[in-house]
């Protein structure tokens, strides 16, 4: 028998540690459960009927379920005073014996208060789940009373006391699982008185605490329970890979996190230098720039009549501001080209333009004494620059 119940636990041991889920109740307060319970009890010692002294019974239980697995818990029930079966042979002065019941006057005629652990044996082998019907094994101690008629032992009052003993109990219960909260069971159990004497089972005063046939009651009780869940919350084992994959993204999301609070950082500042820009502008007085087009600097132009190549005195004031600009510049030069427009015959256009780039020069040289090597004239035949026609009579001169 106790390398049966070795190797059972050396089986439970290997298949807890196996197990890759963990289950843990939300707190202490959770996952007990009160119930009722009803049923028969009869003696199984010698000299006792098996349905002749059964009894009726009744009880209360409290429990705390402390894992899937494991549960303790305290109850108490009471026998229903229906028979007498417990006696006592009596023998007269004159030695004739006869038997004398004894029995209780008050409607309950024995009782019985403990604590006991039960264990789940379908979630110890199978893993923890709701199912409609599971078993337990239970095991309990606890204290045991019976209740005696002192006037039913006359003239043998002295032997007839109420007994206090020491009481040791093993069941099963079959559970069927109504509903998440509501439970019945069946609850068959065997219960020993642990003290007295073979003969005497009641008699404390010569205490043996053995498990003794002639000292042992079966209970078949049934009973209904609520139970104050919510059951227990599964959790999976620790996986190292996926702790370590979970650390990286946890770190990588750190990560970003720094770097979108340096960009915003940065933003900010940006917003702010610029909120302090835009400020002083508002703050700075008007200032008048004056644009100065050196293109419009460096070009005069010189026009002239229709067929004509003669500077007109209109026309003079341009010339003259060419020959400034080259005298206060000693090392600039000039380009002057001649332009006609599409009036007339092309070739008298060509040699019309080239004297007017000429008229310019001579007027350079011979009036203003410039130089005639800075001064470049040259004919460029019809002009096509200006979309008016008579524009286009003209000498430009460009000044390096």
């Amino acid at each position: 028998m106790k390398k049966y119940v070795l190797t059972i636990i050396a089986a439970a041991s290997v298949a807890a540690a196996s197990a890759q889920d963990v289950y843990y109740a939300p707190s202490f307060g959770d996952n007990w459960s009160i119930g009722i319970d009803g049923g028969v009890t009869t003696p199984l010692s010698k000299g006792h009927a098996f349905f002749g002294d059964m009894r009726g019974g009744f009880g209360l239980h409290l429990q705390k379920q402390v894992t899937p697995v494991f549960s303790l818990g305290v109850e108490g029930y009471a026998a229903v005073n229906t028979s007498s079966w417990n006696s006592k042979i009596a023998t007269t002065s004159l030695g004739e014996s006869y038997i004398v019941p004894v029995k209780s006057s008050t409607a309950i005629d024995n009782m019985y208060v403990g604590a006991y652990g039960s264990v789940n044996l379908m979630n110890l082998f199978g893993g923890y789940q709701q199912r409609k019907f599971d078993m337990e094994l239970t095991a309990g101690i606890g204290w045991g009373h019976d209740f005696y008629d002192r006037m039913a032992m006359i003239p043998y009052n002295a032997d007839a006391r109420d007994q206090n003993y020491m009481a040791t109990k093993v069941g099963v219960n079959f559970n069927f699982n109504v509903t998440e909260n509501l439970t019945v069971s069946v609850k068959p159990a065997l219960v020993w008185n642990m003290t007295g004497t073979k003969y005497e089972p009641l008699d404390v005063d010569f205490t043996t605490a053995a498990y003794d046939r002639s000292k042992l009651a079966l209970n078949v009780f049934a009973g209904v329970a609520y139970n104050f869940g919510p059951g227990f919350i599964a959790a999976t084992g620790k996986n190292q890979a996926q702790i370590d994959d979970l650390n990286a993204q946890i770190n990588q999301l750190r990560a970003d996190i720094a770097a979108c609070n340096a960009a915003t950082a940065a933003a900010a500042a940006n917003a702010a230098d610029l909120a302090n820009q835009l400020e002083a502008c508002k703050n700075r007085k008007p200032e008048v720039v004056k644009e100065v087009n050196n293109n419009l600097q460096s070009v005069r132009y010189v026009f002239y009549r229709i067929g004509s190549s003669v500077i007109t005195a209109d026309q003079m004031p341009n010339v003259e501001m060419v020959a400034s600009y080259l005298n206060n510049h000693k090392d600039s030069k000039v380009v002057v080209k001649g332009y006609a427009s599409q009036d007339g015959n092309l070739e008298f256009n060509k040699k019309l333009a080239a004297a007017r780039a000429e008229s310019v020069k001579n007027a350079l040289v011979k009036k203003y004494g410039i130089a005639a090597d800075r001064i470049t004239a040259e004919g460029e035949g019809i002009g096509h620059m200006f979309s008016e026609n008579d524009w286009n009579r003209v000498a430009i001169c460009t000044l390096d």
